[in-house]
């Protein structure tokens, strides 16, 4: 199901999401990789940017975009630490990310399959998805995150 090279990002994006919560951010950092080399990342930003779009996938697709000098980012890879929201899931679409690789479900924001399936809504564009992937440990630093918030 999942390979090596798998394993490799989101143990990166596990470390962007880590540097969210040194700033304040709520925990989920990305990877946005190109013929298995990291294009760009992002982790959460809202709070620092006053940016309520800067969630850790919409920073990795601006930079990937820039990187690449095109908006549509084929052929490329994200790996996101949390199922995506469903801005994030059209942000995905619109960007033409050939798949996506996330870890935690979100049973209260996610849009790929807990709260709804945002990648069966018709589109222009088609991707492939997986989720799950070192869930337990991208999962326990958010729970540990709002553990501390609320104490």
């Amino acid at each position: 199901m999942f390979s090596e090279q798998d394993y490799f990002w989101m143990q990166k994006a596990l470390v962007l999401a880590k540097k969210a919560e040194t700033q304040g951010e709520v925990p989920v950092g990305a990877v946005l990789v190109l013929n298995d080399e990291a294009l760009s990342e992002g982790w959460n930003r809202p709070i620092a940017t006053q940016d309520p779009t800067a969630h850790a996938e919409t920073v990795a697709l601006r930079e990937g975009a820039k990187a690449l000098g095109n908006y549509r980012l084929l052929n490329t890879i994200l790996y996101v630490t949390l199922e995506p929201c469903l801005m994030c899931v059209g942000a995905l679409i619109q960007a033409r990310i050939a798949r996506l690789v996330f870890g935690a479900s979100d049973p209260k924001a996610g849009a790929v399959h807990s709260v709804c399936h945002g990648f069966e809504i018709p589109s222009n564009h088609r991707l492939t998805y997986e989720g799950g992937l070192l869930a337990e440990d991208c999962g326990a630093i958010l729970t540990a995150f709002f553990r501390k918030k609320r104490t």
